[in-house]
């Protein structure tokens, strides 16, 4: 039997399970490590919207899904909840969403998830209940320190599975009372692990992002929450030339190509998104490259550091980390200025801070920057 990345202790553990084979897993291996193990599953939408949600469709908390962590939760001996998290998530996670798409932005909810309801509103239920460590099945390591008793998050073990970008806004407190049992392990041990305990969970596809799109669009949560993002207005080139209609800002974002509906000499792509005029800006590759970014909500792990720090940004996750300059200001603020030009830097996304392994923080884009001053 594997072994999980971290010490997890024989306290109360909670576990956020989805009914996927990662955080079973991350349960069983809490349990393994003879901790009492309280198996949670995140109930995100209203009774109506929660019935819906089809099995096998690429999201998550399914009922379907919520009925197989049950089940792997009573087959492994521990106990299980299903936690109503619906008025949470729509409130924080999912409106806002809607609201940056409305903005021109292109924002990824699963990093204010985990800061906001999975690390956050969850870990305090769990506590509330005695269960004063949650655990995940992120492919992430947390490791502390003692000689100066901070927490720092590292990458997974393997990096073609690393979650760690996704884990880059959570603080001290929530790095404290958090496990990642997964996190030193690949896919193939962790499949093979769920195999070996007879868990169902093994041979199960993984999720898709996002998970409140289990028919792989967010077009719906658009119409109901932020119909004005979806209204057409002008498609421009740089110079204010005007190409043609889009369909609704909320369906484009910065590098985009596909479904442009025009027609030029060279390809075009998604340049800039002008909120305030409705208007989509188009151009060739050229003036996709950006020198830097500007960025606010900067959460710094462990600490903030005095005065500019060199390291690694990756502005989306998948993408390539560059070389760079971060440089923070006042309000939880910084700039970035990037050792070479990069690719479709999106305002609403998040940057991410790494030196080697460890992820030294990140923060949500406002702007890219032109030419470096």
């Amino acid at each position: 039997m594997v072994r999980a990345n971290q010490n997890i202790g024989t306290d109360a553990v909670a576990v956020a399970m989805s009914g996927g084979v990662d955080s079973s897993v991350a349960a069983a291996l809490s349990v393994r490590a003879g901790a009492r193990v309280l198996g949670l599953t995140m109930k995100l939408w209203d009774c109506a919207e929660f019935a819906a949600v089809q099995a096998g469709s690429g999201a998550c908390c399914s009922p379907a899904d919520a009925a197989d962590a049950a089940r792997m939760a009573k087959r492994l001996g521990a106990e299980h909840a299903l936690v109503d998290m619906s008025a949470d998530f729509r409130r924080q996670v999912l409106e806002p969403f809607c609201r940056e798409y409305a903005a021109g932005r292109t924002p990824n909810p699963c990093i204010r998830c985990n800061r906001i309801l999975k690390f956050g509103a969850l870990a305090d239920r769990a506590a509330a209940a005695g269960f004063g460590i949650l655990a995940t099945g992120h492919y992430a390591r947390i490791r502390p320190d003692e000689e100066s008793g901070l927490f720092f998050l590292e990458r997974g073990a393997s990096r073609r599975r690393d979650q760690s970008y996704f884990l880059a806004a959570l603080d001290q407190k929530q790095l404290a009372r958090s496990r990642l049992p997964v996190g030193a392990l690949d896919k193939t041990e962790v499949r093979a692990a769920a195999a070996e305990l007879g868990l169902a969970a093994a041979e199960k596809p993984d999720s898709q992002d996002f998970c409140f799109a289990p028919d792989g669009g967010y077009e719906r949560a658009l119409e109901k929450y932020a119909p004005e993002a979806l209204e057409p207005g002008p498609l421009r080139d740089s110079s204010g030339k005007l190409l043609g209609e889009h369909r609704g800002i909320g369906r484009y974002t910065i590098g985009q190509r596909r479904g442009l509906g025009v027609a030029a000499g060279e390809p075009l792509y998604v340049s800039r998104i002008d909120a305030a005029e409705r208007a989509v800006v188009v151009g060739p590759d050229r003036e996709l490259y950006a020198r830097g970014l500007a960025a606010s909500e900067i959460n710094w792990i462990p600490r903030e550091p005095v005065g500019a720090l060199r390291c690694t940004v990756r502005v989306r996750h998948g993408g390539r980390e560059v070389a760079a300059e971060v440089r923070p200001l006042p309000g939880q603020r910084a700039e970035v200025w990037f050792e070479e030009p990069v690719r479709a830097v999106a305002p609403g996304q998040f940057a991410a801070f790494y030196s080697g392994d460890r992820v030294l923080g990140g923060g949500f884009i406002d702007s890219a920057l032109g030419e470096r001053p």
